[in-house]
């Protein structure tokens, strides 16, 4: 793991159903009755896509509450290359695709971090490598390499023997035992990645290993992925803020209490990666009763990134300067206030123009060690657990240079507008930036996440009336999240570094640039949007600048408002029956919860430390009805919690260096709860076929919302955005529709829909938000062909537009995204499989704008294609 690593010199009402989902349910019950006319029965143990289908079915039809699973095809062969790419498939979830694959995953229209994601029933440490991101309740799934798993299970109505913390959902991933596998499994894969936006093929191999023994008493698996990755992003961005200001225009008329956007740019963002996985599993069964298993999985991400940013900067700079806009044009918002997003901020003679080039050096590393033993006895059933996982993630460089030049600004902005130049200076032209020292700041940065648990669970057999078992357990949990910080600056004012200071100051952006950045933003610019500019050459930057930086000019401090430490001691314990009378089966039961927490961070200077403690029962129930042979019902009902995450809890505050916002956590936020219900349907009218539908509602105590208000820090105002309890909650109630059937002859499809509606409640100033991390419909669709030799598999992905927090009168909004994706498989040889997958094969852009039409972010992360092998045996 990283240590804190220094530089040398510091440390409303459901819609119709989908035609296209309703015509599908059709054609797959007609279907149906041609498959059903063979007399012959005979057993076939089925693989490939159709198997993996079938085995996903057969975890929901015997699960006992309402669960989704995904199951691998065969090793190595899990429907995506990204896990939550897979998981997006499911009803009801939808992911974040913002850097191009899922990463965060949404259930219910829950947000991602009201829902948990664990490894064979434990938490995952995790980590993240960009300055901007802070340990969530989440997972990251960029971290999982797809090979190690086995198959995931979406549990949407939780059991009082289920950790507690989901809303949502929670996942459970499951990986490979030896005992599971033949006596001496191999498989390795090799395969090239071609990602279109950079142009650039990486390799990725992988491999697997198990091996038991003739009496299966013991028995080792072993399994590593290594996986390179190009990738590059284009975005057209606006940084909007909460700053409200006096525009004059060319008359001298003025306009009060009116949004700036700070500035905003067209960026470029490149980064390398590497990735390392591996998993080692030692299973041992002394006797029939004993089934042990000891389980290593390390993940080490190292990431090469820059990103580089030709920027206006409006409100940063020129209307603060008292600059003139002429013909101003102006949007109405939210909150009976106006926004700036049109006219020419004058003046050439003040700061208009600006380069922002960050270049990161970045990791993230996940470990977990977990050893689970399990006892038959007769009549009754006992399991231990206990491990320990650990991440860490951050960077040991994160160096922002700072170019910058006068000039007037010529702005128009709209939902899907993007457009801003500058009177007399060719971005192109290196010559008219210079180098401000002043601005020059490095990031070394660690955040680490550790967990120590124990568990022990009992399952005792009874003949009760219609109580058939009785399950009991405890568990402990000791979870740390730690932030830290150390920000390098360059003192201007220092006559000790005089000289190193005026040469930093008179390198321009020519000197460091060997030629212009590539064409882009290909799929989202606009006549008027910046595509191309002088390009800073980061060999050039180390030699020109980082050369006078490291010789002493940067000197490193301990960033004191970016530390926290917060640790929960968390107690639960359960007691839940299982039942059944007929063909009326199911669970009840109760989970009880403590939670000591205790956030450290720094206040008024001193290191400081805000503690709280709270106890709540989550009682639970899961009924069943067998209602013919292939037609099952389902209701459930539950109290459910979800804890704020680790950055909301954190009593620090963490100021943007290129915004001159800050954000910051709030200690007291009270957790989350739902009093939640659903009852659904299945029918699995025929193999690897099913026709289901889910209605189900939560009722949220409250939810989390980012607010911004403006504070006094070290003698400066600041506008600081935190996060509040939303006064009341939100109701959720949504459908879940979902089919899929084996048409015969190879043929198959799948598809699924879900409507979710969420009202809230109008706060007590009046303000009506949307509630975050929700998409009113989601829709997702898969065919798939597979013969002896040959499989191949379209699949499409649709999320209505979703919401984020409140900036400039109104909240962040995401449009509407969906995106096509394929695989195929040719089955060379018994033992050789070449595959070809292709990721957003229309090349979408994500667009973020607030709901009043200021734009936010458009982000353009191309296809990517790979090609390989596969040798198994």
């Amino acid at each position: 793991m990283h240590s804190l690593r220094l530089p040398s010199h510091r440390l409303h009402k459901p819609p119709f159903l989908p035609k296209t989902l309703l015509a599908t349910a059709v054609a797959l019950l007609s279907a149906s009755s041609l498959a059903q006319e063979s007399d012959t029965v005979e057993e076939v143990v089925v693989t490939g896509i159709r198997g993996s289908l079938q085995q996903s079915l057969d975890v929901k039809r015997d699960a006992t509450s309402i669960v989704d699973a995904i199951s691998s095809e065969d090793i190595g062969k899990f429907p995506d290359k990204n896990v939550a790419d897979s998981l997006q498939r499911v009803p009801g979830i939808s992911v974040d695709r913002i850097w191009g694959e899922g990463r965060d995953i949404f259930v219910r229209g829950t947000d991602s971090t009201l829902n948990r994601t664990l490894m064979n029933g434990q938490n995952v440490a995790s980590a993240y490598w960009w300055a901007n991101d802070n340990p969530s309740r989440g997972f990251n799934y960029s971290i999982l390499a797809s090979e190690l798993v086995s198959s995931l299970e979406v549990y949407k109505s939780p059991e009082a023997r289920h950790d507690e913390g989901s809303i949502g959902g929670m996942v459970n991933v499951r990986t490979r035992k030896p005992m599971d596998l033949d006596p001496l499994t191999v498989n390795l894969s090799t395969e090239g990645v071609y990602s279109d936006l950079p142009g650039e093929w990486d390799p990725q191999v992988s491999g697997l290993l198990s091996w038991k023994n003739e009496a299966e008493t013991f028995g080792v698996l072993a399994s590593f992925n290594n996986q390179g990755r190009t990738m590059r992003r284009d975005g057209l961005e606006v940084f909007p803020t909460n700053d409200l200001y006096t525009v004059t225009d060319q008359h001298g008329n003025t306009t009060d209490n009116v949004y700036v956007p700070w500035g905003g740019g067209s960026a470029i963002f490149n980064q390398d990666r590497q990735r390392d996985t591996a998993n080692i599993t030692l299973q041992f069964r002394p006797g029939e009763r004993w089934d042990t298993t000891l389980n290593y999985v390390s993940s080490d991400m190292e990431m090469d990134n820059s990103n580089q940013n030709y920027l206006f900067v409006a409100g940063g700079y020129k209307i603060p300067n008292g600059d003139a806009v002429t013909d101003p044009v102006f949007i109405p918002t939210s909150d009976g206030n106006r926004a700036l997003v049109g006219g020419t901020i004058e003046n050439p003679d003040s700061i208009g123009v600006a380069d922002e080039p960050i270049v990161r050096d970045s990791f993230v590393e996940s470990e977990v060690l977990d050893l689970a033993a399990d006892y038959e006895g007769d009549g009754w059933q006992l399991h231990l657990q206990a491990g320990s996982t650990s991440a860490e993630g951050g960077s040991s460089k994160d160096r922002n240079y700072w170019f910058e030049g006068e000039s007037a600004e010529d702005l128009n902005f709209g939902p899907n507008t993007n457009e801003f130049s500058f009177p007399g200076i060719d971005p192109l032209d290196g010559t008219a930036l210079h180098l401000n020292a002043a601005n020059l700041r490095d990031w070394v940065r660690v955040m680490e996440d550790d967990e120590n648990y124990f568990q022990a669970d009992g399952n005792f057999d009874l003949q009760l009336g219609f109580i058939t078992a009785i399950r009991t357990g405890l568990k402990f949990r000791d979870h740390t999240i730690e932030n830290n910080r150390q920000n390098g600056s360059v003192d201007v004012t220092n006559p000790a570094i005089a000289e190193q200071v005026a040469a930093l100051n008179a390198i321009t952006l020519a000197d460091v640039s060997s030629g212009p950045s590539p064409a882009l933003h290909g799929e989202a610019a606009s006549a008027g949007s910046l595509t191309q500019y002088a390009y800073m050459d980061i060999g050039l930057a180390r030699q020109k600048i980082d050369s006078i930086l490291d010789s002493g000019a940067m000197t490193y401090a301990e960033d004191t408002r970016a530390y926290y430490k917060i640790n929960e001691e968390i107690t639960a314990g359960y007691v839940q029956a299982e039942f059944e009378r007929g063909r009326l089966h199911g669970n009840f039961g109760v989970r009880l919860v403590e939670t000591d927490q205790t956030s450290n961070a720094y206040i008024d200077g001193e290191r400081g430390s805000v503690g709280r403690s709270y106890r709540e029962a989550l009682p639970s129930v899961n009924v069943i009805y067998d209602l013919g042979e292939d037609i099952i019902l389902r209701a459930a009902a539950s109290r459910a919690m979800a804890r704020p995450t680790f950055q909301n809890l954190s009593s620090n505050i963490v100021i943007n260096a290129t915004s001159g916002t800050a954000t910051a956590g709030n200690p007291k936020l009270d957790p989350i709860f739902a009093d939640q219900f659903e009852f659904g349907a299945e029918w699995y009218f025929s193999d690897a076929s099913l026709l289901a539908a889910t209605y189900f509602n939560k009722d949220l105590s409250t939810f989390v919302f980012q607010d911004t208000q403006v504070e006094e820090i070290d003698g400066e105002r600041i506008n600081v955005t935190r996060p509040y309890n939303a006064d009341k909650g939100a109701d959720i109630q949504g459908i879940e529709l979902q089919v899929q059937h084996d048409f015969g002859s190879g043929f198959g499809a799948l598809a699924n829909y879900t409507w979710t509606d969420a009202e809230v409640p109008a706060n007590e100033d009046g303000t009506r938000l949307e509630l975050p991390g929700n998409s009113r419909d989601q829709f997702n669709a898969s065919a798939y062909y597979e013969n002896a030799d040959f499989s191949v598999r379209l699949s499409y992905n649709m999320r209505s537009e979703s919401y984020g927090g409140l900036t400039s009168g109104s909240q962040l909004v995401t449009d509407e995204y969906d995106q096509w994706d394929a695989t195929a498989n040719w089955m060379a040889t018994d033992n050789v499989d070449i595959f070809l997958t292709a990721v957003n094969l229309t090349n979408e852009v994500i667009y973020m704008r607030t709901a009043d039409g200021i734009p936010v972010g458009f982000y353009e992360n191309g296809p990517r294609y790979s090609l390989g092998a596969r040798l198994s045996f």
